[in-house]
């Protein structure tokens, strides 16, 4: 594979090509193969339950309303399509489901939007990986977490998942930097624990990214080691041809969001692992 073209390309502009030419494959997993056990259904809440033609209760939390208004504006029929309107309040929404599922309950963590990572890749590091949301630990030097990216037109027929791959390498070649700048030591291995978003409907990643792979990219190298990254997501039910607005997939879709967060904050504690918080 040392003929095929490689180019110092932005994570946004990453395609299937490039998972050719890093020797990275995808395989989509059941839910009892991705998580390590059966999911448990949530109990049906507000939340989960929500229609969005009911008006919202009063007194409720702050954050479980503004939920409900990001549901109520993705349910408006007839938006404009892929208009800047449309695509912002999608962008809201998907940061809305991961705060009402508690993706940031660990102390100092934030939830950023569109914060561009450096990447390394074939000789150049001017290059960037800007995912649509990640989730960074505050600590003496900022570690990445987890990245969303959603499906977007300028993707084309590639979709999200090349972008979000080489955001998970900027990830990994961050998260070291920092742990140096700390005076400890580099990992060889970090899974990323990443979610690609279609509309509305998500896709969980566990990505393995290793040294070999990192180096491999930052010199337009490719790797002898081949990176497997494996995804799970909700089924899509028969008569849903939405997304989360629909209350029977919310229902599943959010199952999925809570039993992936613990995941994720395992996947994450060995990035973490040394590092004094701020208090």
């Amino acid at each position: 594979m040392a003929d095929i073209i490689r180019s110092a390309k932005s994570g946004n502009h990453w395609s299937t090509d490039e998972l050719f030419a890093y020797n990275i494959t995808i395989q989509t997993q059941s839910a009892v193969e991705f998580f390590g056990h059966e999911l448990c259904p949530i109990k049906p809440n507000l939340i989960s339950s929500f229609n969005p033609s009911d008006p919202i209760p009063a007194g409720i939390p702050m954050q479980t309303r503004r939920f409900l208004d990001h549901v109520i504006l993705i349910s408006i029929p007839d938006g404009p399509d892929e208009s800047d309107a449309e695509d912002f309040a999608l962008n809201a929404f998907a940061s809305s489901v991961l705060e009402v599922t508690d993706f940031h309950r660990q102390i100092g963590t934030l939830l950023l939007t569109l914060h561009g990572l450096p990447l390394t890749i074939c000789g150049d590091n001017h290059r960037k990986a800007i995912p649509d949301i990640c989730i960074m630990s505050n600590q003496p030097m900022p570690i990445i977490l987890l990245l969303v990216q959603r499906a977007k037109p300028a993707f084309g027929s590639n979709g999200p998942e090349p972008p979000i791959l080489a955001g998970a390498i900027a990830t990994f070649q961050y998260n070291n930097r920092s742990r140096t700048k700390m005076g400890l030591p580099t990992l060889d291995t970090m899974t990323i624990p990443c979610i690609t978003v279609w509309g509305t409907r998500p896709l969980f990643y566990k990505v393995p990214v290793t040294q070999h792979l990192s180096d491999c990219v930052a010199n337009g190298q490719f790797p002898t080691r081949q990176t497997v990254v494996t995804r799970c997501g909700p089924p899509a039910l028969p008569e849903v041809y939405g997304g989360m607005e629909s209350p029977d997939y919310r229902h599943i879709a959010l199952c999925y969001y809570e039993v992936f967060r613990d995941l994720a904050e395992d996947c994450w504690a060995p990035f973490l692992t040394g590092c004094r918080p701020k208090c």
